[in-house]
C-alpha cells in the first residue's frame, strides 16, 4: 500500500509561481509512475502531469503546457509540481497520484493511490 501526502497549496495571486510537493511512502517509489492531477469545484479530476518512474520523461497537458513543470527525486520518495504563471484558472484541489508501472499515464484509471488533495487557489 503506498501512502502519498501533497504540500505546497495556498492561496496566491496571478503571474505567482509556486511548487507543490508530494511525499511517498510504502512500496517501492521508483517502480511508480507519478502524476498530478486537478479537480476544481464542478468539474470532474483531470489530468496535469504525469513522470515515469525514473523520470525520464513527462507529460503535460495542453492547459499547463509550458508554465508546469513535473519532476521527482527518487532519494527523497518524492514528486514534485513547479506552477508559474499561476492563472484563475488553475484554482483547484490538486492531487498526486501513483501506479504500479514505470509509464505514467494521462489516465485516472490508470492510477491505484491517491493523497487526499491540496487547495490552490489563484486570485486575479
Amino acid at each position: 500500500q503506498v501512502q502519498l501526502v501533497e504540500l505546497g497549496g495556498g492561496l496566491v495571486q496571478a503571474g505567482d509561481s509556486l511548487r507543490l510537493s508530494c511525499a511517498a511512502s510504502g512500496g517501492t517509489f521508483s517502480n511508480y509512475g507519478m502524476g498530478w492531477f486537478r479537480q476544481a469545484p464542478g468539474h470532474v479530476r483531470e489530468f496535469v502531469a504525469g513522470i515515469t518512474s525514473r523520470g525520464g520523461s513527462t507529460l503535460i497537458a495542453d492547459s499547463v503546457n509550458g508554465r508546469f513543470t513535473i519532476s521527482r527525486d527518487n532519494t527523497k520518495n518524492m514528486v514534485y509540481l513547479q506552477m508559474n504563471v499561476l492563472k484563475p484558472e488553475d484554482t483547484a484541489v490538486y492531487y498526486c497520484a501513483a501506479r504500479p508501472s514505470v509509464l505514467s499515464s494521462r489516465y485516472r484509471s490508470d492510477y491505484a493511490w491517491w493523497g487526499q488533495g491540496t487547495q490552490v487557489t489563484v486570485s486575479s
